[in-house]
C-alpha cells in the first residue's frame, strides 16, 4: 500500500474527503518527525512505538573494490510493533 492508497482508505473509513485525509496523514507524519528529531518517542498503545536509535561508527567494505571504508555514526528511526499489532500478524 502506498500513500495515495492509504489516503483513499482513511477517507473511505472515516467518511471524509481525500484532501482531509491527506492533511491528517501529513500532520501525523510531521508530528512524529518533530518528536523523533528531538530524541523523543511516540507510543500508540496497541499499535507500536516510534523511537530513535543511535548507530555507532563502524568499518564497512566498498562492494565494488573491497576496500575498507569508515561509516559515520548516525541516528536512525526505529519502529517496534505493539503486542496487539504483533498478535494480528
Amino acid at each position: 500500500m502506498n500513500k495515495s492508497e492509504l489516503i483513499a482508505k482513511i477517507a473511505d473509513d472515516a467518511g471524509i474527503t481525500k484532501t482531509q485525509a491527506n492533511a491528517s496523514l501529513d500532520s501525523f507524519i510531521e508530528a512524529v518527525t518533530k518528536t523523533l528529531k528531538s530524541n523523543g518517542k511516540v507510543t500508540l498503545v496497541g499499535f507500536g512505538t516510534f523511537s530513535v536509535s543511535k548507530r555507532l561508527a563502524r568499518n564497512g567494505r566498498n562492494p565494488q573494490t573491497g576496500d575498507v571504508i569508515k561509516i559515520k555514526a548516525k541516528k536512525v528511526a526505529k519502529f517496534k510493533a505493539g503486542k496487539e499489532l504483533a498478535g494480528k500478524l
